[in-house]
């Protein structure tokens, strides 16, 4: 796996170095930071498709596999009972992530109880926080010695992120960080450092970007839950790709201050950061954990939202989780098969009929979802990731003479920068397009029997259930959610399988973009790989989109 281990802050090549050779340096300190007895012969693609499950576990004990394998939730469970120390825990998960980042429990031993309803909970990060004596590179060759590429403001070793913070007060161990798409605008994962990182399930696959040394690391379980940044997908599309849940919130509900980024200042589509996890449950923990640190008091963008209870009682009743059985009823769906710019593949089209009817077969409900037409919301979302021209990443770049890769090569042409003229326009169309899609999803309490409007969406995350290499070139089904700002969580559904799934026969295509997608899907490279949706709700709906997703899960036998 090409996934960057947390090492110590080191400014260990000179500024008149190549790029090539800082590249090449970052990667050895890397590699040296594994153990020799942890260092393993990396079998060629063609021989080993699929190095998760037995594959991984051939390498591990028993002990490690067991701690690997159990869900955040439940570790955390063992962990604050004392009946697994912090230590052990974080070197199995080192061991499965080849880190060697040793901890100890003093202060469990000294105080008798945890740090926090984190404690001793491994949690991975994605290369865009900043921890205290450790490199944040964000991909860039340039970045390497410095803090952002700047040298000297004395921020190199000490600066953290709030919810760096926030972790550590909660009893997590940070133990790593992962690598990420130059620029983080990529559905692919790969940079000068590290190089391509590989889809562990189907690794003639990408893990998907910007996160995707997250969903690539929990995917082969070398992490229990991690965080990702989202501005176009960049949560949902490693956790879709690696079969995982993970949740984009909406802005301004998880605490974003301090993080590294690309054009810092696009104030109009902002990222946001969420977690990655193989369970609900999961996700659930470490976002309580964190609004209990109450973040609105440390990030001026966070809202004064605790968690609220009373959103997920709300489904757990309806669905007969929790409480009187006369309050049980029933779920609305809109089923959004595709957005009439791209067709899905097969598999997950297959997909979208399997939760359908899973949730139909449980007594819900599900409308066809016929909203106003997407391509608006997609064009005005486009300009915001270009207001700049490219200035900021062009700069980053710059600082060290290293290439863009193709997929990221957008950037390498841009010569125009936004006016504010420009930049005012586009949020007042992207305002009226929010209040448009708004009152669109009020009027479907016209044709529900709930008497309430849809209470959430069923869509793809992407038209495949994973990108090949350089074949990532449509994120409309994914971007329309950042440009609304919606709240969207990832279910996996089932894995692709070359004797149902196969390709579509005298398909005509909408376009050459819709032809290009099309001609990428072939039966025998995507047999096996995860196919996952996503469940989209409302802004501000993480309490109930969760409990929907959980349930979702659990209807289709996850």
């Amino acid at each position: 796996m090409q996934l960057p281990l947390l090492s110590r802050y080191s400014a260990t090549t000179m500024a008149n170095d190549s790029w090539e050779s800082k590249a090449k340096a970052k990667r050895e300190a890397i590699l040296e930071a594994i153990p020799k007895e942890w260092r393993i012969e990396t079998p060629p693609v063609e021989q080993r498709i699929d190095v998760t499950g037995e594959f991984i576990q051939r390498y591990l004990a028993d002990r490690e596999v067991e701690i690997t394998e159990t869900t955040a939730d439940e570790i955390v469970k063992h962990t604050v009972a004392g009946l697994w120390t912090a230590e052990e825990v974080t070197r199995a998960f080192c061991h499965r992530a080849a880190l060697a980042h040793q901890l100890l429990d003093d202060y469990y031993a000294e105080n008798k109880k945890p740090i926090g309803p984190l404690h001793g909970l491994p949690v991975s990060l994605k290369d865009q926080f900043h921890v205290k004596d450790v490199e944040t590179t964000m991909g860039y060759v340039g970045w390497i010695g410095t803090f952002e590429g700047k040298t000297g403001t004395g921020k190199e070793k000490v600066f953290e992120s709030e919810m760096v913070k926030e972790l550590r007060n909660s009893g997590a161990v940070l133990y790593c960080k992962t690598s990420v798409p130059h620029t983080l605008m990529s559905g692919e994962t790969i940079n000068n450092i590290v190089g391509f990182t590989h889809n562990p399930k189907n690794r003639q696959l990408t893990c998907g970007g910007s996160s995707g040394g997250e969903g690539a690391l929990i995917g082969l379980r070398g992490s229990p839950v991690g965080f990702g940044t989202d501005i176009g997908g960049s949560i949902r599309i490693p956790a879709a790709f690696n079969g995982l849940y993970g949740i984009r919130p909406s802005s301004g509900r998880m605490p974003y201050e301090g993080m590294a980024n690309s054009m810092d200042g696009q104030n109009t589509v902002l990222s946001v950061v969420g977690p990655l996890a193989t369970s609900v449950s999961s996700l659930r923990l470490v976002m309580k954990a964190l609004l209990a640190q109450k973040p609105w008091l440390h990030d001026p963008f966070v809202h004064e939202l605790p968690w609220r209870h009373e959103q997920e009682k709300e489904i757990l009743e309806l669905t007969g989780a929790i409480g009187d059985a006369s309050k049980v009823g029933r779920l609305s769906f809109g089923v959004f098969k595709t957005d009439g710019i791209v067709t899905p593949h097969p598999p997950v089209r297959r997909a979208v009929d399997i939760v359908v009817k899973a949730l139909q077969d449980l007594g819900h409900e599900v409308i066809e979802w016929k909203p106003p037409p997407h391509n608006a919301i997609l064009d005005e979302g486009m300009k915001t990731w270009v207001f700049d021209g490219g200035v900021d990443v062009k700069a980053a770049f710059a600082l060290s003479g290293e290439p863009m890769a193709d997929q990221v090569k957008l950037y390498e042409n841009l010569d125009k920068e936004f006016t504010a003229s420009e930049i005012a326009a586009t949020n007042v169309k992207i305002r009226q397009l929010k209040k448009e899609y708004m009152e669109y999803w009020n009027s479907t309490q016209e044709s529900t029997s709930t008497g309430r409007p849809v209470d959430a969406i069923i869509m793809p995350l992407a038209p495949f259930p994973a990108a090949r290499p350089k074949k990532y070139v449509y994120y409309g089904y994914s971007t329309w959610v950042n440009v609304l700002d919606y709240t969207s969580v990832v279910v996996p559904v089932t894995n692709v399988d070359k004797s149902v799934d196969k390709a579509d026969e005298g398909y005509t295509p909408l376009d050459d973009r819709d032809k290009e997608i099309y001609e990428s899907y072939d039966p025998e490279i995507y047999d096996g790989a995860h196919v996952s949706l996503q469940l989209v709700g409302r802004r501000l709906q993480e309490e109930k989109m969760l409990a929907i997703a959980e349930y979702v899960g659990k209807a289709i036998g996850n």
